[in-house]
Order: structure tokens, then sequence, then C-alpha cells
């Protein structure tokens, strides 16, 4: 992840509750990690070509351009609240929200973002700036979603990528500097191909695929205990599907932290099933790595 000295955490915003819970989120994860807190706003309608200004006669503050400094300078209020002393700027940027904040991800620490705003069809579980600013962006990813816990571990996803060693990473700072348990699930079904066009054998040794899994797991996990030697990790290897165990997973969960593409996804996919489906489906915030730390 982007780590470098200064780098902030960065947070969209769009006037909505979800974009609030955000707020908060952003503001404990910068005062955990010693980081400023960017708050951005995507302003799209100089894009649509439409008056930004007053109305003739409009009372002051009218305008499009004066509202969405007004929701961003509230924004930075809720942060500012939610954790004193936090040093908090704020920003609108012309431009579409999503595009805003993969712009802003080459030099942030951590993006995050409500799961669903205002312009979000209230039947989508997940909005679509979430999912392509966590395709996108060059840092970690933060989504809000399902319930926000002060207790449980940090779960993360494991399935022997190089995108799975860089999640691994991320989740074991933020159970750091979170005081809380690692719990690595690596969850499988099948034995894995060993390489393009690989056929999956029909008859295999169901312990030898067990033994071959918790290795998977193991290997992912070397060297972790002694760069974070505070934290406590509970390895978990189920033979189960992905999303369905890291789905279970996050009900217990305060945060789950997945690659942005693991191991047997398609080389052409910028955001692999799983990390998509966690998105959706989990009952906690959700952190998307795409990039080795």
């Amino acid at each position: 992840m982007n780590a470098a000295n200064g780098a902030a955490v960065v947070v969209g915003v769009d006037g909505s509750e979800q974009a609030l819970r955000a707020v908060r989120l952003a503001a404990g994860e910068a005062a955990r990690r010693g980081r400023a807190l960017r708050v951005v706003h995507g302003f799209i309608w100089p894009l649509m070509r439409v008056p930004l200004g007053p109305a003739p006669g409009s009372p002051p503050g009218a305008g499009l351009r004066e509202q969405a400094n007004r929701l961003v300078a509230e924004a930075v209020a809720e942060a500012e609240t939610a954790e004193p002393g936090l040093r908090v700027t704020g920003e609108v940027i012309d431009g579409a929200a999503s595009a805003v904040l993969v712009g802003e991800s080459p030099t942030a620490a951590l993006i995050v973002l409500g799961g669903r705003g205002l312009g979000g069809f209230a039947t989508l579980l997940i909005g679509s700036v979430a999912v392509q600013v966590a395709a996108y962006a060059d840092c970690p990813v933060l989504v809000v979603r399902g319930t926000a816990r002060a207790d449980g571990p940090v779960v993360v996803g494991v399935d022997g990528s190089a995108l799975s060693r860089a999640a691994v990473e991320f989740a074991a700072e933020e159970a750091a500097t979170r005081g809380v348990a690692l719990r690595a699930v690596h969850a499988y079904r099948h034995p894995g191909a060993e390489g393009p066009g690989d056929m999956q054998p029909l008859v295999y040794d169901e312990g030898q695929l067990r033994r071959e899994e918790h290795r998977v797991l193991d290997e992912s996990l070397t060297g972790l205990e002694k760069r974070w030697p505070q934290v406590a990790v509970e390895r978990v290897a189920t033979r189960q599907r992905p999303a369905a165990a890291l789905a279970e997973a996050s009900r217990s969960a305060q945060l789950l932290v997945v690659g942005g593409r693991g191991r047997g996804e398609f080389t052409g996919l910028v955001l692999g099933s799983v990390s998509h489906a966690m998105l959706h489906r989990a009952d906690c915030p959700v952190a998307v790595v795409r990039a080795p730390a």
C-alpha cells in the first residue's frame, strides 16, 4: 500500500448517511495510523454544463457549488467530532466521484467510502462507485458494510496468491493497530490447477488435499508472527466456497480484508469474484487490497 510519509486517509462524501458513516470510520482509521484525514467530494455538475451558481433571487448559500462546499464542511465537522485533535482537510474536486477518488489513490494511504450513496438504486446492495474505486484504486479501499463492531477479530481471506499475501500484511497491520486477533481463512473445494488450461483431477486423495491446502495457508502466513509478534494469529482451513466462508466469518469480525483478485481468477478481471461478492455480502466493513504492500 501507499505508506509514504504524509500520505493521508482519504474519504469520499456525497451528503448521504452512508458517507457520514464512512467519515466516522475513516476518522478512526486516520487516528489509529497517526495520519491526517482528507475529505473529498467529486463534483460532477461542471461536466454536465449546468449553472453552478445561485439562480436570480435565491437565498444566500444557494447553488450547486455552495451545496457541495457545505456538505464537505459538514463532513469535516463530523470527523473532528468523532476524533478530536485529528487533522482534517476537505476539498471539492470537479469530476465524477469514482474518477476523483481513483485519482487520489496514488498518494493516499487508504481510501474509505460508503457502500452506496445518494446515486445508488435502492435495490442494489453496493454502489457502482464503491465497486469501481475498489477495482481501480492504487491503494487499499475500505468500504462501509454491515455492522460496525468494536470487538471481534480482523479476518483475512487467504488463497496463496500474491494479492492474498498483500492482503495478509494489510490485515496484520490493522489487527495490530486495533489490538485484536487476526483470523486467516483459507477456503477450498477441489485440487487447484497448476497452470492455465490444466484440468482438475477426477480422483484425488482427500487427506493429501487437506494437507496441501493447510500448506498453502501456512506459507501465506510465513514470517507474520515475527513481523507482528503482538498479533495472535488463528488459522482456519475449510472445505467450502470462499465467498460463503468469508461471509460467515464476517458476522463476528470487525473488519474483513480480501485481495483484489485471487488464485484461479481470470487475469482480465480487474476485481475478483470473491472480493466483489464480499462487497455485497459481508456483515462488516470490507478492505480490498489490489497491490502488494
